[in-house]
């Protein structure tokens, strides 16, 4: 089957941006916070959508860069450069953002990884960085874009072994695995199935919007059982390739299969939630190690413990931070500061620490205290989405208009989250810019968070009054001795209750006249049907039916 390139107009990661709008377009709808799927299931425009993509499918076949084996695509290589290339820095945010206090490590650890991906078998313009995240864990995107939390460079012990975990990601990224599992998505629900990855600091991708979005999925996607064999096969062939000894493949998964049985916590919401460990990993590397009978290969053990002693250095500060998180989340504030401090003391140029103190403080309504640490901790890190965030909230709650949107539009900038654009959304209620609130909302209710589906009832309680049609479905059918009902579905995500309608009868143009005011008392919940006799003459027949129609003039959100 010869490889063919796969003419799509749109990419997929506006795949499903394109469909919502043309399902809003044809019935006027807008997609509130809720699985994009079943906002309009029924929808004509939406099986068509679902047969295109068939279609295209069965049109799109290539060969693996890495296996050499025939398979269907529908993600072309343009598309997953373009979603790597768009999707890194939004997702390295999620996790923590770039490790900045030690720029050495960052260039060996690329350095590592672009000695691998020299004898790949698939050129990508690979990039490889430390996220500032404890959680030991390494993760890659379409597109040759791969990370590794600086939590698993501690649990390490030398660059052979960090070779097999890059030249795992490696092989993730050069045969497809991640955009197979978008294609999977595609197939099955039309979007990235995700199996949820927590992050040792914060986790924001529950928190992202529009695109980056797409990049979280990717993130918590779990690989199946076939392509984690895989990326340890041709993993440990590009280590013996590069020089380095396959043997460490091996040692690393049978340390990671001991810690998976220990239970160990970070371990298992980290590395092992996407990447499983098992007995099995551990014989087939094994088998590969023999295979390929690469004895006395480069295990570069002192030069990994050079490049990495800055970071065992300042671990106990890490670990203070961990706990002082912990603490603030269990009321004890006064340890959390202690903690922090104790932080501050071992590395006083991380960041990370004084926002730490700024959380206490904004937590005891201390504001101007927690202004000052998080201003101090953009003064040690200024490309963070998470400090202009917090800074943003903070200089809210002072009533600092202007500094608070400046923050929370720089926020958003790194990476788009609900918090930041329903904190957008109230600065431009206060201000009275209703319609700029509108937008606001809108694009924080994308999110199923908390802070989206507050967005979402901010978002019906300003547009409602003037599109309540965009929220309801209703027609009027007839029931006994023709007498006439009208039939309401509530088509947002969020329960209504007094919802006013209109009936009257059709005049040019499909206008009502004679408009009878009727009102539904009762609640109504999401994807609920109400019914109500309405004041209209008993009729003989459908035709006669035809003669009048049905609006809804308001309703009130239920709280």
């Amino acid at each position: 089957m010869k490889s063919r390139v796969l003419s799509v107009e749109w990419r997929y990661v506006k795949m499903r941006e394109l469909i919502e709008l043309a399902v809003r377009k044809r019935e006027g709808v807008p997609v509130l916070p809720t699985n994009w799927l079943s906002v309009q299931v029924g929808s004509r425009l939406f099986q068509y959508a679902v047969l295109a993509l068939g279609l295209l499918l069965l049109s799109a076949c290539a060969t693996n860069p890495v296996t050499g084996e025939d398979e269907l695509t529908l993600v072309s290589e343009a598309q997953e450069l373009a979603i790597g290339r768009e999707q890194y820095a939004p997702s390295r945010q999620m996790q923590g953002g770039d490790y900045q206090l030690d720029p050495e490590l960052s260039r060996y650890v690329n350095q590592v990884g672009q000695r691998l991906a020299a004898v790949s078998d698939r050129k990508l313009p690979y990039e490889f960085v430390v996220v500032n995240d404890s959680t030991p864990n390494a993760w890659a995107l379409p597109g040759g874009k791969i990370a590794v939390n600086r939590g698993l460079l501690l649990e390490l012990e030398s660059e052979a072994e960090l070779a097999a975990v890059l030249g795992h990601e490696i092989v993730h990224a050069a045969a497809r695995h991640g955009a197979k599992g978008m294609e999977r998505g595609i197939l099955l629900q039309g979007a990235v199935i995700a199996a949820g990855m927590a992050s040792g600091n914060n986790d924001y991708s529950r928190l992202a919007v529009g695109a980056a979005a797409l990049g979280a999925n990717l993130l918590n996607q779990r690989y199946s059982r076939e392509a984690e064999l895989e990326a340890d096969h041709y993993g440990m062939l590009y280590m013996a390739r590069a020089g380095y000894d396959p043997q460490a493949a091996v040692k690393l998964q049978e340390t990671f299969v001991r810690l998976s049985k220990e239970r160990k916590r970070n371990w298992l919401s980290g590395l092992f939630a996407s990447h499983p460990p098992s007995d099995e990993r551990v014989r087939r590397n094994r088998e590969t190690a023999g295979r390929l009978g690469a004895k006395g290969g480069d295990w570069g053990t002192e030069r990994f413990r050079q490049k990495t002693a800055a970071l065992r250095r300042t671990r106990p500060a890490y670990e203070a931070l961990a706990e002082g998180l912990k603490a603030l989340k269990e009321g004890d504030e006064q340890r959390a500061l202690d903690l922090a401090d104790k932080a501050i003391r071992i590395e006083p140029k991380e960041a990370l620490f004084y926002s730490l103190r700024g959380d206490v403080y904004f937590k005891q309504k201390r504001y101007r205290d927690a202004l000052e640490e998080y201003a101090r901790a953009l003064k040690h890190n200024g490309d963070y989405f998470r400090f202009y965030l917090e800074r943003g909230l903070t200089l809210e709650k002072l009533g600092r208009r202007k500094g608070a949107r400046r923050d929370l539009k720089k926020s958003a900038e790194l990476l788009p989250t609900a918090v930041a654009y329903n904190a957008l959304g109230r600065l431009a209620l206060e201000s009275g810019n209703k319609g700029q609130a509108k937008k606001y909302f809108s694009r924080a209710a994308g999110s199923r968070s908390p802070e989206g589906i507050a967005a979402a009832k901010e978002l019906m309680r300003l547009d409602m009054p003037d599109n309540p049609n965009r929220y309801f479905r209703a027609r009027l059918e007839l029931y006994n001795k023709g007498q006439v009902i009208a039939v309401v579905q509530n088509r947002s995500d969020l329960p209504v209750r007094n919802v006013r309608i209109g009936v009257g009868r059709r005049a040019g143009g499909g206008r009502l006249h004679d408009v009878r005011r009727e009102r539904i008392w009762g609640l109504i919940r999401p994807g609920e049907t109400a019914r109500i006799r309405v004041d209209v003459e008993p009729l003989a027949d459908k035709k006669q039916l035809r003669r009048y129609g049905v609006i809804v003039l308001g309703a009130e959100i239920a709280e």
